[in-house]
């Protein structure tokens, strides 16, 4: 009997939770909106192969194919809206279902959003949109809130390409333009570089260096890394030179360079980028002096030779007479506690975070002169 008993107070348990269920859905409906038709930062050109992606059509089949095919990944590309809706959801399909030995799925291809917050005006991370075991997503980011007007970003993924996003709201709430310039669009700073700069390994979009940069700036800032592919491509240097308006241009290329190709390239790339902004800074980034290194010896000599080669390459150019252009050391970026890799090479969020604060003192007087 007993055992009976606590199957007709079962059904009738989970009865009650499916009428919950039924009256919560009726109660929420959900109006979608395609978030291409908020401002989308993070994009050198406008007229990119696919809407979150990073190169223009033009270029397929001219760029190096391994370049071609990360630039379909959406690393550093967000979108802005506000609403007073009471929840938000965001629904996208991802271009694949990359997953990688040492960067979490969020990362790879998750969604970050963000709120300003109306006090102080800096952004605040509201939650992650976990994905799913498939290129389609629908999920409930952040639910219970007041319904007032709010501003968000929403970051894409790092290491998978976006297709489509839509962004959703509670029936009868408000989905607009957002109401302030922040991340202040136009005058961006292009940052070129490798995996790291790409955004390995962040936990999740907001935390690659290039999005933190973005808010501590309150400016746009591009994001042009390549994992494993930050050769000096002619093609990119010529990208980053038609962006409109730079503030700053920002190259992180040693680490995947041996030093004959930054003998051979690290100048021609800065002249195409200076022949067409004459007057914007430059800022030149050594090889972060890796954990692994302390005992890895022959690693750190090629770590030493490539950052004398550009070291070689920027007093080169500062006796030719260049007069704004930076330099940023290595080795002392992320700390001398051997705690900011997740693999010896690749930054966790804790990387990320003194990466950012190493860089930012030179890029506010680059910006400021």
């Amino acid at each position: 009997m007993k055992s009976v008993s606590r199957f007709i107070v079962s059904f009738i348990l989970l009865a009650i939770a499916g009428q919950f269920s039924i009256v919560a859905q009726e109660v929420e409906r959900t109006v979608y909106v395609d978030a291409s038709v908020f401002p989308i930062y993070g994009k050198a050109i406008e007229n990119t192969s696919a809407t979150y992606e990073r190169l223009p059509q033009s270029l397929e089949g001219v760029i190096r194919k391994p370049v071609w095919d990360l630039a379909r990944h959406s690393s550093g590309i967000s979108v802005r809206f506000r609403s007073n809706s009471s929840y938000i959801r965001l629904r996208w399909i991802s271009s694949g279902l990359n997953t990688m030995n040492h960067m979490t799925d969020t990362g790879t291809r998750g969604l970050d959003l963000y709120s300003q917050d109306p006090v102080d005006g800096h952004w605040r991370f509201v939650k992650s949109a976990r994905p799913a075991r498939d290129t389609l997503n629908d999920l409930k980011v952040i639910g219970n809130m007041e319904p007032v007007m709010r501003e968000y970003i929403v970051y894409l993924s790092l290491y998978e390409g976006v297709k489509r996003l839509e962004i959703g709201v509670d029936e009868g709430s408000v989905i607009d333009q957002p109401a302030l310039d922040s991340p202040k669009k136009g005058s961006p700073i292009v940052m070129y570089g490798t995996s790291i700069l790409q955004g390995g390994c962040a936990n999740r979009p907001g935390m690659a260096f290039t999005n933190i940069i973005s808010r501590r700036l309150d400016r746009e800032v591009i994001n042009l890394g390549f994992s494993g592919n930050a050769l000096l491509d002619y093609e990119i240097a010529e990208l980053m030179a038609q962006v409109e308006d730079p503030s700053l241009f920002v190259l992180d290329n040693v680490p995947n360079c041996g030093h004959e190709v930054i003998d051979e390239r690290e100048e021609k790339f800065f002249r195409i980028l200076r022949d067409a902004h004459p007057t914007v800074p430059i800022v030149f980034i050594e090889n972060p002096n890796y954990p692994h290194y302390v005992f890895d010896k022959a690693g750190a000599a090629d770590m030493e030779a490539r950052n004398a080669f550009m070291r070689a390459v920027y007093e080169k150019l500062k006796k030719a007479g260049e007069k704004r252009i930076y330099y940023i050391k290595g080795d002392k970026m992320l700390g001398e506690d051997g705690e900011a890799t997740v693999d010896g090479t690749h930054f966790t969020d804790l990387g990320m975070m003194r990466y950012t604060e190493y860089v930012l003192p030179t890029l506010k007087k680059a910006l400021k002169k």
